[in-house]
C-alpha cells in the first residue's frame, strides 16, 4: 500500500477520534452521523485492503473480543486509596480549617472542586501513549485488570495525543441516565432482572469477563487523577485536569476562574435548567476558601438532578501539588482532599399494598402501594419490587415500614425494610401463579426469573400493546394518550390493533371528556399514522426482542412484511442482529394466527409503507446464493437487490458464514471487515456483471 495510503489511515483515525469525543464526551456532536458512518466506512477499508495499516489504537478495535477465563491480577503502582467523607457542606470549613493549621498558615487555601461521581473508579495504564491496561481498585494496592471491557468505551482514546513513557490517570466508569433507563426496558423486555441503579449496571458491566457484553453496553469514563507518571510534570490538579483533555481524555471541564463565583453559579444553573447539560458547562472550578468551596457545594445539590450522570456529592483537594506533597496522608486517606456527600436522597414510609401489574409482553411485575413520601423533591406512591425474588431478598411486606429511595434519580425503590418498625400484622405476599388481570395461567419461561401471562388477548396486554404501538417511535398517533386507551379498551371499542382505523367520531363523543374538537384532533391523528415506514410497523408490532434497530435490520433484508411474516428460521439468522433467541421470537409471533390476521387488517385498513419494486424478467443463475450489499453502487441499492433477486439471488442484511458474497462498492463499510474475517467471497460491481454473464 502506497505511503498516501498509510497517512490517509491515519487522518481517519485522527478525525474519528476526535468525532467520538465531540460525541460521546462532549454531547456535542460536529458532524451528521452518516458523515460519521462514511469516515468510518473508509478507514475499515482501507485495513481491509492492508491489514498492515491497522493499529491496536484504531477505531475498528473498540468492538469486544474473545470471553475470559478469569481477569488478571495487577498491583498498583501507587496505592488507589479512597477519600475521607463527609455529610454536610459545614465538614467543609472544618477540613479547611485542619489543612491550614497543618500547614501553619492563615491564608487563604485554594481548591480544586469537581461533582463526585456515583460509578466505579478505574485507573487507566498509558505506555507511550497505547492504553496497555485498566485496573479496578480491588483492595487499593491490588486490582484486576478489565483492559477488555474498558477499550470497548466509546469516550475513551485507546491512544494520547501525546507519548509520554508512562500515564497512569484514575477516572469513574458510569452511565447516563437516559442511557440507564433504555437498558433496563431491554432487559425486562427480555425476562432479565434490571438493574438497580446506573452504578451497579456500569459495575456489572465492567465485571463481565466476556467483552462483547462490556461493547453492548452504553458506558462513559471520565478521568480527575493522576496515578504513576514519567515524562510529564503537573504543578497543581488544575494544570493536570487541563492536560487530560489536550491528551483526549475526557474531563467535567473547568469552569474559568476568573469568573466570580456567584456569577458562575448564575450562569450556570440557567443553562444547566434549559437542559444543555454535560459538555456545555464546565462543571470543575477553582475555589477560594472555604466559604467559595460551600457554595460550590450547595451549587451542584442543586443541580444533580439535572446532570446526565449520577453524583453523589463533590470533591474537594488542595489545588497546588507541593502543598498536597507536604500534607501527606494519614491512615489511608489523603490529608489535601475530602468527599463531602450529598445527604441520601431517602425517606421512610409505609407499604399500603402490593399489586402486580401486567406488561405488553405479559409479564408480571410486582409494584408496592406507599403512603405517598417526598424523596428528592419528588412525591413518590409506588416503588417496583421486579419480581419474586426481590421480594423474598428483600422481605418486603404488606404493612411493613420501608426506607425508599430514587434509583438513579429516576426509579423509586425500596432500600430495606425496618425490622424493628414492623408490625405484627404485616403479611407476607407471593406473586399468584395467575394473571390478576383475565386469570389466566401465568407461566415462568426457561432461563427466566419473570412470570408471564400465557393469555396472548389479556385486556393487561392489550392496553400495554396498544400503548407501545401508538408511541411516537412507533406509528406515532399523536393524540392517543395512555390514558384514553384504557378507557377505549374498557368500554370495549377497541380489541385490537386495527380497531383503532374503525374508530368513528359517534364512537368518541360517547366517551367522558371527549368534544367535537378533541375527537376531529384524534381521529386526524390516526388518519396521518396509517402512512408509515417499515421498520415503524415491524416496531410498532411488539414482538419481544425486537427493538427499532433490529426492526430496521429487518425490515432492509425483506422489504415487506408479508415476506417477513413468512420467513424460515434459517434466513432470520443470516440477518445481523438476529440471534437464536430472536429468530424463535419472531418465527413463534408469526405462527400466531391471531396476529398475522391483523397485520392483514391492517393493510386493508390502509396502513401504508415504502412497497418494493416490481422485480424485472431475470435468470437462475444466481440461485441459492445469499449476497449483502454494502457501499455506493453504479445504481441504487433496491435496484442492485431486484437485480439479484430476478436472477435467483437472495439479499440479506447482515454477514455470516452463511453467505456467499459481499458485493462492495465505494466507501464500503464494516461488513468489509467482517466478511474478510468469515472468508466470504467479496466481489465488487463487476464481478457481480461475470456472475451473470
Amino acid at each position: 500500500m502506497p505511503v498516501s495510503g498509510r497517512k490517509r489511515a491515519e487522518e481517519l483515525r485522527r478525525e474519528i477520534r476526535k468525532h467520538d469525543f465531540q460525541y460521546y464526551v462532549l454531547d456535542q456532536p460536529l458532524i451528521t452521523d452518516r458523515e460519521y458512518d462514511r469516515l468510518y466506512s473508509e478507514l475499515v477499508a482501507l485495513e481491509t485492503a492492508d491489514p498492515g495499516l491497522a493499529t491496536q489504537d484504531s477505531p475498528t478495535r473498540r468492538v469486544g473480543g474473545e470471553a475470559l477465563d478469569a481477569f488478571e491480577k495487577v498491583p498498583h503502582r501507587k496505592p488507589m486509596l479512597s477519600l475521607a467523607n463527609s455529610y454536610s457542606p459545614e465538614e467543609l470549613a472544618a477540613f479547611d480549617e485542619r489543612v491550614r493549621k497543618f500547614l501553619k498558615t492563615e491564608s487563604e487555601m485554594v481548591y480544586f472542586c469537581e461533582p463526585k461521581f456515583d460509578g466505579l473508579a478505574i485507573e487507566l495504564i498509558y505506555e507511550n501513549g497505547e492504553l496497555t491496561g485498566a485496573l479496578t481498585r480491588g483492595d487499593g494496592t491490588i486490582g484486576e485488570n478489565v483492559l477488555s471491557n474498558v477499550r470497548t468505551i466509546r469516550s475513551l482514546p485507546l491512544q494520547l495525543t501525546k507519548t509520554p513513557r508512562l500515564f497512569e490517570v484514575r477516572g469513574e466508569v458510569l452511565m447516563f441516565k437516559r442511557d440507564f433507563l433504555r437498558l433496563n426496558e431491554q432487559q425486562q423486555d427480555a425476562g432479565i432482572v434490571p438493574f438497580a441503579n446506573p452504578r451497579n449496571a456500569a459495575a456489572g458491566s465492567i465485571r463481565q469477563l466476556d467483552p462483547r457484553i462490556a461493547a453492548s453496553r452504553p458506558l462513559r469514563l471520565f478521568a480527575y487523577a493522576p496515578g504513576a507518571i514519567e515524562g510529564m510534570k503537573f504543578k497543581s490538579q488544575e494544570e493536570f485536569e487541563l492536560a487530560l483533555a489536550e491528551l483526549g481524555l475526557p474531563t467535567t471541564g473547568i469552569a474559568d476562574a476568573e469568573q466570580p463565583m456567584e456569577a458562575y453559579i448564575e450562569w450556570a444553573t440557567a443553562r444547566m435548567k434549559r437542559g444543555e447539560g454535560q459538555g456545555r458547562i464546565p462543571l470543575a472550578r477553582l475555589c477560594k476558601g472555604a466559604s467559595e468551596a460551600i457554595a460550590y457545594y450547595h451549587f451542584i445539590e442543586s443541580v444533580r438532578h439535572d446532570l446526565p450522570f449520577d453524583i453523589d456529592g463533590i470533591v474537594a483537594k488542595v489545588n497546588d501539588y507541593a502543598l498536597q506533597e507536604e500534607l501527606d496522608f494519614i491512615a489511608r486517606n489523603p490529608r489535601w482532599a475530602t468527599a463531602a456527600k450529598f445527604k441520601p436522597e431517602q425517606a421512610e414510609t409505609w407499604v399500603k399494598d402490593i399489586i402486580v401489574q401486567v406488561g405488553r409482553t405479559g409479564a408480571l411485575t410486582p409494584v408496592a402501594v406507599m403512603e405517598p413520601v417526598r424523596v428528592g423533591g419528588v412525591t413518590v406512591t409506588n416503588a417496583t419490587l421486579h419480581n419474586q425474588d426481590e421480594i423474598d431478598r428483600k422481605d418486603v411486606r404488606i404493612g411493613d415500614r420501608v426506607l425508599v429511595q430514587r434509583a438513579g434519580d429516576v426509579i423509586p425503590e425500596i432500600v430495606h425494610v425496618a425490622l424493628d418498625k414492623r408490625p405484627a400484622d404485616a403479611r407476607p405476599f407471593r406473586i399468584p401463579d395467575q394473571c390478576p388481570v383475565c386469570r389466566s395461567p401465568a407461566m415462568k419461561a426457561e432461563g427466566e426469573v419473570v412470570l408471564r401471562c400465557t393469555n396472548p388477548v389479556c385486556p393487561a396486554i392489550l392496553k400495554e400493546s396498544l400503548k407501545h404501538f401508538v408511541a411516537r417511535r412507533a406509528m406515532n398517533v399523536e393524540r392517543l394518550g395512555d390514558r384514553l386507551i384504557e378507557t377505549l379498551v374498557d368500554e370495549g371499542l377497541v380489541k385490537s390493533f386495527s380497531d383503532l382505523y374503525r374508530l368513528t367520531k359517534d364512537d368518541l363523543l360517547t366517551l367522558d371528556r371527549q368534544g367535537e374538537k378533541s375527537v376531529a384532533n384524534l381521529l386526524e391523528s390516526i388518519e396521518a399514522s396509517r402512512k408509515t415506514t417499515l421498520p415503524r410497523f415491524i416496531f410498532a408490532l411488539g414482538i419481544r426482542f425486537v427493538g427499532e434497530q433490529t426492526a430496521k435490520s429487518l425490515a432492509k433484508a425483506f422489504g415487506t412484511i408479508e415476506t417477513l411474516i413468512e420467513v424460515e428460521e434459517e434466513a432470520l439468522l443470516a440477518v445481523e442482529d438476529i440471534g437464536p433467541k430472536v429468530a424463535a421470537s419472531l418465527l413463534s409471533a408469526f405462527s400466531n394466527k391471531a396476529l398475522r390476521h391483523e397485520i392483514k387488517a391492517l393493510r386493508k385498513l390502509g396502513v401504508e409503507f415504502e412497497k418494493p419494486k416490481k422485480r424485472d424478467g431475470g435468470s437462475s443463475k444466481l440461485v441459492g446464493k445469499r449476497f449483502v450489499i454494502t457501499g455506493t453502487l453504479p445504481i441504487g441499492r433496491d435496484e442492485v437487490k431486484d437485480l439479484i433477486e430476478a436472477n435467483g439471488g437472495q439479499v440479506l442484511s447482515g454477514v455470516s458464514k452463511k453467505t456467499d458474497f459481499l458485493l462492495a462498492g465505494d466507501d464500503a463499510g464494516s461488513k468489509l471487515q467482517k466478511a474478510a474475517g468469515f472468508g466470504v467471497s467479496i466481489i465488487d460491481w463487476d464481478g457481480l456483471q461475470d456472475l451473470l454473464r
